[in-house]
Order: C-alpha cells, then sequence, then structure tokens
C-alpha cells in the first residue's frame, strides 16, 4: 500500500526556495575563459583580494552567501554589499506571494513610515546613516480578519564608498620662493568598485583654483607670496551623488629674506632721578627730543645691493624705531608733570597747632 505524506506549506516553501537557490548558484553570467568555466557554489573566498581572480585559467565569480528561511514572512535585501550613493531596494516577501496589506517597515524598530499596501521601500541614494537592522511587518489578506506576521531582523550595513580625502603638498607647506609645489588630493577606493571615476577640485581661501577634473594633483610651477593662503581639495563622483572634502591646509611661502630674523631694538632703561636731590620746583617743559624730519625718514635711499627687500625692511623698521622715540619722549614729560604735581601735595600738608 503506497503510503501518503503530507507536508506543511511552510515545509514547500523552503525546499522552493532551496532548489530556486541551488539553480542560480550553479550559472556563470559569461564563459570564465577560453576553456570550459565552472562555477563552485561550495567554495567560499572571502579575502576580498581574491574577487574575480584566475587561477589555472578559470575565473570565479563573487562569493554571496545563501540564507534560506522557512518563516511566513521574510525582508529581502540586496545580496551584493551596499555602498554609498547605492540605491538600495527592500521588498516584504510573503510565503507563496500571499497577497499583503497593512505594510509596515522598520529601522532599529522605528516604524519608516505609516502602513500601507507597497511591499517595498527604496531609498535612492544610500548613506551610512541608512545602516541599521532593518524588519517589516503585514497583515496576510484572508477572508476572515487576517493574520499580522512580523519578519527576522536583517542588519544592512552601508559601507564607506571612499573616505574624506586628504590633501598633502611637497615638497612641503612652506615652499620657497620661485619653487613648483605640487598639491595631491589623496584618497581611495573599495576593491569593489575600483572601476569608479572620481572628480577633484581645488579651492584657496573660499574660491576654486581648479574645478572639477580626473588629475587628482595641482600643480603651482612657480610659487611667489600671492599663493599663501588656506587651501583644500574636494573628491567626488561623476554623478555627484557622494562627495566629500579634506581638511583645510595652511600654505606659506617663504620668501628669499624670510631666513633673516629682523633685528628688534629695545631702549635701555632710564635710571631714575634721586629723590633727595630732586627740587620741589616744578620743572619746566623739557626740550623737545630730537625726531627726524620727513625729508630725513623719507630720504632714506637702500644702497644697491643683491637684496633690495632686506633694506627695504631695515628702512621700515629705522622709521618704526623713530617713531617710538617720539611717543617715549611725551610719555616722560607727562609722569614728570605728574610726579612734581605729587610732591608739591605731599609739601602742603595739614599745618601743626602749637
Amino acid at each position: 500500500m503506497a503510503g501518503v505524506f503530507y507536508f506543511s506549506p511552510a515545509l514547500l516553501w523552503a525546499a522552493q526556495m532551496l532548489l530556486a537557490a541551488r539553480f542560480e548558484a550553479l550559472q556563470c553570467e559569461r564563459p570564465a575563459s577560453t576553456q570550459e568555466g565552472m562555477c563552485h557554489p561550495e567554495d567560499d573566498f572571502t579575502d576580498p583580494k581574491e574577487v574575480n581572480f584566475q587561477v589555472k585559467g578559470f575565473t570565479f565569480s563573487e562569493p554571496f552567501h545563501l540564507i534560506v528561511s522557512y518563516d511566513w514572512l521574510i525582508l529581502q535585501s540586496p545580496a551584493k554589499p551596499i555602498f554609498e550613493g547605492d540605491p538600495l531596494v527592500l521588498r516584504c516577501q510573503a510565503w507563496q506571494n500571499w497577497p499583503l496589506t497593512q505594510v509596515t517597515f522598520y529601522r532599529d524598530g522605528s516604524a519608516l513610515g505609516p502602513p500601507g499596501p507597497n511591499k517595498e521601500i527604496s531609498i535612492t541614494i544610500a548613506q551610512k546613516a541608512d545602516s541599521g537592522h532593518y524588519h517589516c511587518s503585514a497583515v496576510f489578506r484572508s477572508p476572515g480578519p487576517g493574520s499580522p506576521e512580523t519578519a527576522s531582523p536583517v542588519a544592512l550595513t552601508v559601507h564607506e564608498l571612499f573616505r574624506a580625502p586628504v590633501l598633502r603638498v611637497t615638497p612641503s607647506a612652506e615652499p620657497q620662493e620661485g619653487k613648483p609645489v605640487t598639491l595631491s588630493c589623496q584618497t581611495k577606493l573599495p576593491l569593489q568598485r575600483s572601476a569608479a571615476r572620481l572628480l577633484f577640485s581645488f579651492y584657496k581661501d573660499g574660491r576654486t583654483v581648479r574645478s572639477r577634473g580626473p588629475s587628482s594633483e595641482f600643480q603651482i610651477p612657480t610659487a611667489s607670496e600671492a599663493h599663501s593662503g588656506s587651501y583644500w581639495c574636494e573628491a567626488a563622483t561623476e554623478d555627484n551623488q557622494v562627495w566629500k572634502q579634506s581638511p583645510k591646509l595652511e600654505i606659506r611661502v617663504k620668501g628669499p629674506s624670510s631666513s633673516a630674523a629682523p633685528t628688534i631694538l629695545t631702549p635701555a632703561p632710564q635710571k631714575p632721578d634721586d629723590p633727595e636731590t630732586t627740587s620741589t620746583k616744578p620743572p619746566g617743559p623739557l626740550p623737545p627730543l630730537p625726531t627726524p624730519s620727513s625729508k630725513d625718514a623719507n630720504s632714506f635711499s637702500p644702497p644697491q645691493g643683491p637684496d633690495p627687500h632686506l633694506y627695504h625692511q631695515m628702512g621700515v623698521l629705522l622709521k618704526q624705531i623713530q617713531d617710538m622715540r617720539v611717543l617715549l619722549g611725551h610719555l616722560v614729560m607727562e609722569l614728570r608733570d605728574l610726579s612734581s604735581h605729587l610732591k608739591l601735595e605731599t609739601t602742603k600738608g595739614p599745618a601743626k597747632h602749637e
């Protein structure tokens, strides 16, 4: 007598999904090489360096992890890694595509919207902030009141497409005037997206010095003091969906005489007068300190030499010293007037009673 076997709908659905997945795993999209191609689903190549590698004339496909579930409701997520800028689609799938209603999607326990009939939710441009644990809930439509079900959470990570670039300067951030300078905007794409293309821009003090281009370097053939400033760069994808800026970097171009530090002359302190020999009579106005006339100050002519910039700095320093002497003269006069006034007040003390 032939036996009769009964299988639950969940078990039949799991077997169907397993067979379908097995069929997909044994298919290759294109011939692996000139020789007979083959795929090896039992091999798990987890090293990213081994993606799309060749061994003895064979090319292996990218590995993926297959998870077979026997739940009534599951959340389907992309099998390949998701990077910044990629579109992200999540689907709330019921057993045997059973009609659903009041579908709700959640991230980290919070609902992403009100319940509705849509079994899919899409994110046009994925960002790192979209990473989290997702799940969905829905009600199976039936002639009766319906059965609410909840899918198991699925961990989803949005990987960084590339790190924020770093601006490097060659030979240094303080180059010598007249020398070439090279700015390099350094970042790197992951191996899975090595075929992508980045465009680079360079900025100085809030304005663009070179607009978007494929080269990650910006060259200044002959540096001058006008090239000093705050620089930063930007790396972006061709569709400008992902773009990141580098931290700012100060560049100071040194002139030919910047190595020689100017000498600062400090006047010697004056010795105060002896209070015992100081007269109580208010002194008259002091003779003005000798100050060079404007004719003398402007008549400074640097001698001919190999470095006229140095003589110009010396002329400016001499003018500052002369102005300081004038200010010190006025300050000494005011201090002496104040000292005489205080001494007169001291001598006019209260009269003594006999």
